[in-house]
């Protein structure tokens, strides 16, 4: 009796994704061990089973033993880490999208200039006491967020005034513009900002030192909605790569995936920036790496790229709150000075090697 036959591309397919789910597993052990270190570590290095009890014990309402520091564990170093992360995440799948849309290697999710906007509205929220009674830090989320939307509608209808096509050096330059205009307001409200200066100055600079679990709730719902949208569009990402005709040619949207993936970036973005400031660098260097790992296909460069910028920012973390300690260095700070290096020694390889 002859054996039965299989199709030969289901056979190619099921092993491709039986290797992506495995790719995937490792990436995130991966990252759940650099996760468990940043809580370990800090200036105050707490053992590994003893962070493991607290955070088990806790989440199951079970009392935890004498001699462990769960409020540390918990309720200050474990809600920053999940912070971290999900910025980290976010940031580098902005990035990624945004490479592939504008097919710029220099893009990342500041490139439109929706970074600068929500630094612009949290800022004017911390010069002038906005705040929301019973949300401590509700003012400076809405403002950055409300700006962030602001600054996309001002430069997408800029660009369409300009050119009907809303081609991507349109929008690069309008969003290069609008990043100097933003950053000329910012610098005026610094200069009249009085005893608020240092909050500003470190605010600007990067930082996620106390956040909280609704901090980490915001920016995991931020990331599962419009993350996911942007996900969704990987393989009309692949088609941009050609050039926006060709993209159209094969049945692709254009306008419709434009304005989904820059929405979708600009509201993740404006949550990133209203929590965690204006971390630079993560965006534009991760993807760069993770390309240079795994290739352009989007389908598996977006979601590798998560993983990898939640790795990367919260080693960055780590770094700024044990290389000088007790001092603490800003995440930005340390985000940039890494990143501004690599990304030179990479664009040096590319071009080597083109």
């Amino acid at each position: 009796m002859p054996s039965p036959s299989y199709p030969a591309g289901n056979f190619v397919k099921d092993r491709h994704e039986g290797f992506r789910i495995l790719e995937y597993t490792l990436l995130g052990i991966i990252m759940m061990a650099v996760m468990l270190l940043c809580v370990c570590a800090g200036s105050v290095s707490i053992p590994v089973d003893d962070t493991i009890t607290a955070i088990w014990n806790t989440i199951w309402g079970q009392p935890v033993p004498a001699g462990i520091s769960q409020s540390i564990i918990v309720f200050v170093r474990l809600p920053r880490v999940l912070c971290v992360a999900l910025v980290g995440a976010s940031l580098s799948l902005c990035g990624g999208a945004m490479q592939g849309l504008l097919r710029n290697p220099l893009a990342d999710g500041s490139t439109l200039g929706v970074s600068s906007g929500a630094s612009l509205g949290a800022i004017l929220a911390i010069a002038f006491g906005i705040t929301i009674p019973g949300l401590p830090i509700g003012g400076t989320v809405i403002m950055a967020m409300l700006f962030a939307f602001m600054s996309l509608v001002l430069i997408l209808s800029l660009s369409y005034r300009l050119d009907f096509s809303l081609s991507t050096n349109t929008i690069i330059l309008m969003g290069v513009i609008f990043t100097m205009f933003a950053n000329s307001i910012i610098s005026l409200i610094i200069t009249f900002s009085g005893e608020k200066l240092k909050s500003i100055m470190f605010w600007t600079m990067g930082s996620l030192a106390g956040s909280s679990y609704q901090n980490a709730l915001i920016l995991f719902i931020a990331l599962a909605v419009f993350g996911t949208l942007i996900l969704r569009f990987a393989k009309e990402l692949n088609a941009f790569a050609i050039g926006e005709d060709n993209a159209r040619h094969v049945g692709v949207n254009v306008k419709k995936v434009k304005f989904a993936v820059l929405i979708s970036v600009s509201a993740l973005i404006g949550v990133c920036v209203s929590i965690g400031g204006t971390i630079g660098f993560v965006g534009l260097v991760i993807p760069h790496m993770t390309r240079m790992i795994v290739g352009p296909n989007h389908k598996r460069l977006l979601p590798i790229s998560l993983f990898l910028g939640a790795t990367f920012l919260m080693l960055a973390d780590l770094l700024g709150r044990v290389m000088l300690n007790p001092l603490e260095l800003p995440i930005g700070v340390v985000t940039s000075f890494i990143g501004s290096i690599t990304f030179v020694i990479i664009f040096y390889q590319s071009r080597k090697a083109g």
